[in-house]
């Protein structure tokens, strides 16, 4: 079992690193957040899970043990699968998820390529009890995790005006989102949408 790496990034691209651990290079999937962040020649920790199956072996590598955890309980529920799993963590960072499942707020996978109703039900029945947000929120963002936010999405391919927008709505619906780059883009990438692309 492979719990962690600890390497170098030899390659980002979409959702998969490339990391460097002692001569071999190791493809992980992980969030468009954690791949947008990283560089090429920097170091860097993940936390990981291997999913074994009949015909391959899948890394997925995650920067918390939070994210690692939320990972995990996704993909106890029925119907959801790691890929699955990763995208929902790719819009909803483990405390968003935790308010979701405590709300019982279906509209929040809305966004999430793969989860339909039935399955966003079945997350929140499921995960009930198991999640739990943080009691501390923030009420707004730090300029540098907007100006970080608006080259990501900017550079994912959405018009800058389209991307201060979906910025500000996230911090006006969601002072949560503001947390951090990550929960930002997260907010804006579900505000966006699958066809709010240029």
């Amino acid at each position: 079992m492979i719990a962690r790496l600890d390497g170098t990034v030899l390659s980002a691209a979409g959702g998969r690193l490339v990391v460097g651990v002692g001569g071999v290079g190791l493809s992980v999937a992980v969030t468009p957040q954690c791949s947008l962040a990283a560089r090429e020649g920097q170091r860097i920790a993940l936390r990981t899970a291997l999913v074994v199956r009949e015909d391959e072996l899948s890394l997925y590598g995650f920067e918390t043990d939070a994210e690692l955890e939320a990972f995990d309980l996704l993909r106890g529920v029925s119907g959801v699968g790691p890929k699955s799993a990763l995208g929902v963590l790719a819009h909803l960072a483990p405390d968003a998820l935790a308010r979701a499942v405590e709300g019982a707020d279906e509209r929040a996978f809305k966004a999430v390529s793969g989860i339909g109703p039935k399955t966003a039900k079945l997350i929140i029945l499921q995960l009930t009890g198991k999640v739990h947000a943080a009691a501390v929120v923030p009420t707004a963002a730090a300029p540098d995790a907007r100006a970080d936010v608006l080259v990501a999405l900017t550079g994912l391919g959405w018009p800058e005006r389209s991307s201060v927008e979906a910025i500000d709505r996230a911090v006006a619906v969601a002072p949560e989102a503001a947390a951090s780059t990550g929960t930002l883009l997260r907010a804006a990438l579900a505000i966006l949408g699958p066809g709010g692309r240029a």
